[in-house]
Formats: structure tokens, sequence, C-alpha cells
């Protein structure tokens, strides 16, 4: 990865993965993939390889991201859904041309064709988005228990009682603060 960027937030979803490329929402901000090829990194990771990336598809990206949000926090709180947002998503991913392929282990992969662009991995990440926002996954949609972070992240603990989106940043960030309030406390 290129030296001056922060890491990316990787988790098991790839939605909500892409909604944490934007850190930090409710404080300082902390964009991910601020310039078109680190946002060919982020789909590189994610196994979603393209060869190129303009400024306006980079926008595009962040509209979806945004969208993604909105729709997955209404969720979580089991509000009405976005209309905006959810044409958004729907527009990408029916703009998007990516297989459905099935691995030796019984899991489903994304394949891009060797001429696919931007807009056809951000298909496959609208389309994810409409997995989990629909409920066709185990677990819940859920928002970080961070006051300044809140992002949209999909429960699979077996509780569904998970309190954070990254228990090594936000949960850590968030146990510290506590013990130190703590000790200050006391005399």
């Amino acid at each position: 990865m290129p030296a001056g960027f922060p890491d990316f937030r990787l988790g098991n979803v790839l939605a909500t993965s892409f909604t944490g490329t934007l850190s930090e929402r409710h404080g300082d901000a902390l964009e991910r993939i601020p310039t078109p090829q680190r946002l060919l990194d982020w789909l590189a990771v994610n196994g979603l390889a393209v060869e190129s990336c303009t400024t306006a598809q980079l926008e595009l990206a962040w509209e979806l991201r945004e969208s993604i949000h909105a729709v997955a926090t209404a969720a979580a709180i089991h509000d009405a859904l976005p209309a905006p947002a959810v044409q958004v998503i729907n527009d990408r991913s029916v703009q998007g041309r990516a297989a459905a392929i099935l691995t030796l282990d019984g899991d489903r992969h994304w394949r891009l064709g060797p001429a696919s662009r931007v807009e056809d991995a951000l298909g496959v990440i609208a389309a994810d988005a409409i997995s989990v926002i629909a409920g066709e996954r185990d677990g819940r949609l859920a928002l970080c228990a961070s006051p300044t972070c809140q992002a949209a992240f999909f429960d699979t603990s077996q509780s569904r009682t998970r309190k954070w989106c990254d228990m090594n940043t936000c949960g850590n960030r968030q146990k510290k603060a506590r013990f130190y309030a703590n000790h200050r406390a006391k005399p």
C-alpha cells in the first residue's frame, strides 16, 4: 500500500467494509480512499481488481458508499430507508457486470471480466449491500457504539450483541477511555 494513507479496515462483509473507508464520521472524519489509485488498492484487496479509475468513478464510489451507509444506518435503527440512497444502490447494482462463482469450499465469490471497470466492481458492492440490507444473511445490522464513529456493521456474533464496528480500534478506544475515567475518579 502507498505510504501516507491510513490502513484499510477489512471486515467479513464487503458492503459494510466499503462504508468503513470513511471512518470517524462524527468526529475527525478519516477518508481512506481519497484518490482514484487508493480506490483501486481497496478494490484489489477485496478481490475486485480493475485496471484504472478516474476521478468521476471515485465520485461514483463515494456516492455509493454514502448511500449504503445511509440505508444500512436506517435499517439498523428500524427507520424508513431513504429513497434517494436506495435508488443509488439499485442503479449501481444494475450497471455492474460481474458473475457469481462457487468455490470448492462452497462460498460465493464474484468474478469480474478481463475488461471490467470500476462500475462493475461497484455493482458487486451494491449487490452485497442489497443482500445484507434485505436480510438474506444470518446476522444483523448494527451501529458502532463509539460516539465518534457510529459506523454501520454486520453483526454475525452468536449472541448478536456486538457493540463496535472494530474491536481493535473503536472497541479498544472506548475500553481504554472507560478504564482511565474509572482510575481518575478514584482517590
